[in-house]
């Protein structure tokens, strides 16, 4: 039961994440644009961070052998399929020629999947221990905030009312304590502890694929140092913790 309490607790902790959407309504175009590229990079070394220094360890420590790294390669590769289907589905979509987009509906539907599988990962790693789901936790949750506010604002071009958007957000961070909930029933039954290397593989794609190219376009040697600072930054906030809880073992 406390196992339980844990994943609920965390669930709703980041689906009320995706609220943070709003704060883009009273924040300054100039101030969303210096904060926003350094959160990025914070957030790709947080995922980093955590498939390296805690996800991967735990997947490995079960005698899993190759086939961690199998995982790690399908949720890599898994989530390149995702995207790349997504991207299909909006370029050949018959709206698409008539200036009607359907980024609203995908971006919902790709970020309730990321949520779903983010909260299955998550769960197992707080059954496992507890101290290694909150390492993956503060990872998820680094990347949760940029995020929130990149997707509020392109719902909202997409044609969504603000309440609209920050509401159909929330709900599609729901499936994030579902996810949850689905890892603790079916951890009765099976050994998940594999699946956190697909979550590994998952963090890595999300922190190579799709945020580290946006902080590498910089024109400036002073913005990309910073933004280069915010990723190591978010590297070692996960390297300490995760040697915090190696000296309690």
């Amino acid at each position: 039961m406390d196992d339980l309490l844990w994943i609920l607790g965390s669930g709703i902790l980041m689906s009320l994440l995706a609220l943070s959407g709003s704060l883009s309504l009273v924040m300054s175009a100039r101030l969303q644009e210096r904060l926003l590229l350094p959160l990025v990079a914070l957030a790709a070394g947080s995922l980093l961070g955590g498939a390296f220094f805690h996800m991967m360890p735990a997947a490995l420590a079960g005698e899993s052998g190759i086939a961690a790294w199998i995982w790690l390669a399908l949720g890599f590769t898994g989530f390149l399929g995702l995207e790349q289907f997504l991207h299909w589905h909006h370029c050949h979509d018959p709206t698409c020629a008539h200036g009607v987009t359907p980024m609203a509906p995908l971006i919902l539907i790709a970020d309730g999947l990321h949520n779903f599988v983010g909260g299955l990962a998550i769960a197992e790693a707080f059954i496992i221990d507890h101290r290694l789901g909150i390492g993956a936790f503060i990872a998820a949750a680094a990347h949760e905030l940029p995020q929130e506010l990149g997707d509020f604002g392109v719902l909202v071009q997409a044609g969504l009312g603000r309440g609209r958007a920050l509401l159909y957000n929330f709900l599609s961070a729901l499936t994030f304590p579902l996810g949850g909930l689905v890892a603790w029933v079916v951890s009765w039954r099976a050994d998940l502890r594999l699946l956190l290397a697909f979550a590994a593989g998952n963090f890595i794609y999300v922190a190579a694929a799709d945020l580290i190219p946006i902080i590498k376009v910089e024109s400036t040697p002073r913005r990309a140092l910073l933004h280069l600072a915010f990723l190591v930054l978010g590297l070692s906030l996960l390297l300490g913790i995760r040697l915090v809880f190696a000296d309690t073992d």
